[in-house]
């Protein structure tokens, strides 16, 4: 029988795939989707914050902001507290797209749990987040 680890990788890698093929046509990636729904969340995020919260490296998140603010889905501006910092903020055009693929991504979600019971699907929900927190 396969360990937990290489079950919830395995998920993790198909999700990202499908994710990838959902939003590919509206020209992001399945990381840059997360960061947009991270902003959409937590609007005026840090790039490290806006990192840690979309789980990929300092150097990765520089090139991704760089790409999404080139494509107009973020802006950024100087922190009114902070100077240095530059605050990151989620478009008209960033949430325009977020609500062009709410549907796709939905249909995601309900296709990834349809073998499963409501009570199932909220028993995963609830074991998912008590075994990242846990981690965390």
């Amino acid at each position: 029988m396969p360990s937990l680890l290489y079950l919830v990788k395995q998920l993790e890698l198909a999700v990202r795939a499908r994710l990838d093929e959902v939003v590919r046509g509206h020209g992001v990636t399945a990381l840059q989707y997360t960061a947009l729904t991270v902003l959409e969340r937590h609007d005026g995020l840090s790039a490290a914050q806006l990192a840690r919260d979309s789980f990929v490296t300092a150097q990765s998140i520089a090139d991704m902001v760089r790409t999404l603010e080139t494509r107009g889905l973020i802006r950024r501006e100087r922190n009114t507290e902070n100077r240095r910092e530059l605050l990151i903020h989620l478009t008209g055009e960033g949430r325009a797209l977020l609500a062009a693929v709410d549907g796709p991504v939905r249909d995601l979600e309900a296709r990834m749990i349809t073998k499963l019971t409501d009570a199932q699907s909220a028993g995963f929900r609830h074991s998912l987040t008590t075994a990242w927190q846990s981690l965390s």
